[in-house]
């Protein structure tokens, strides 16, 4: 019996990886088609989007032949199966959030929008790599990776702040694209919004190893 269950924990460890995989892709592809100004590769990453929601619900039903089929479950097991099933709605918002951007910059390159994008490119490689990192830490175990991936979360704020600093100052000195402007600092907005799921998922993780989830004991 306890075989078994192990068998499906080492499933759900395949399956996270895969779908983390699947939520760096997608950040990848949404931050390529704002580097590009590629129309045709955001619609990609739009379409994307439904490959992780399914992955979600896949997950999902792992989870739940864990903890329906295998009783009593001890504590250890029950918070990495509970930590799982939080972390797997993290990554399909981040999906969504991708999925947005990818759409938002369909709208900039229609407008023919221009601004630095060095830094929201950044952002985007950071949060994607917090993403990684937290699913291998649960993968792993490893608890001062998740708690790393926490602390990243500094690099991606302060990135935002430059870009909205920058695009404030355009707006100021530039009056009649402060549309453009404006949809272009939503798009940071949104990989900001990804690494604060990021950290989600790693404080998930935490919990998982430690029995505690934002300084409060759960179980």
């Amino acid at each position: 019996m306890r075989k078994q269950f192990d068998d499906y924990l080492r499933e759900l460890d395949r399956r996270l990886l895969n779908m983390a995989a699947s939520v760096e892709h997608i950040i990848a592809m949404s931050a390529k088609s704002i580097e590009e100004q590629n129309e045709a590769l955001a619609a990609q990453a739009i379409a994307y989007d439904s490959k992780i929601n399914e992955d979600e619900k896949d997950i999902e039903r792992i989870c739940l032949k864990c903890l329906l089929k295998h009783q009593p479950v001890v504590a250890d097991d029950l918070r990495r199966v509970s930590a799982a099933l939080k972390m797997i709605s993290d990554m399909e918002r981040i999906g969504d959030a991708a999925a947005d951007i990818a759409q938002l910059n369909k709208e900039l390159i229609k407008q023919n929008a221009r601004f630095d994008l060095s830094d929201i490119s950044e952002m985007a490689r950071l949060s994607a790599k917090m993403v990684a990192d937290s699913i291998d830490a649960y993968v792993k175990n490893d608890l001062q990776l998740a708690q790393d991936v926490v602390s990243e979360d500094e690099a991606v704020d302060g990135l935002f702040s430059g870009v909205k600093k920058k695009i404030i100052d355009g707006i100021a000195d530039d009056r009649a694209n402060g549309e453009k402007l404006a949809d272009t600092l939503m798009t940071a907005k949104y990989f900001e919004k990804i690494g604060d799921h990021a950290v989600n998922i790693a404080e998930w993780v935490i919990f998982s190893i430690s029995g505690v989830h934002k300084q409060a004991k759960i179980m």
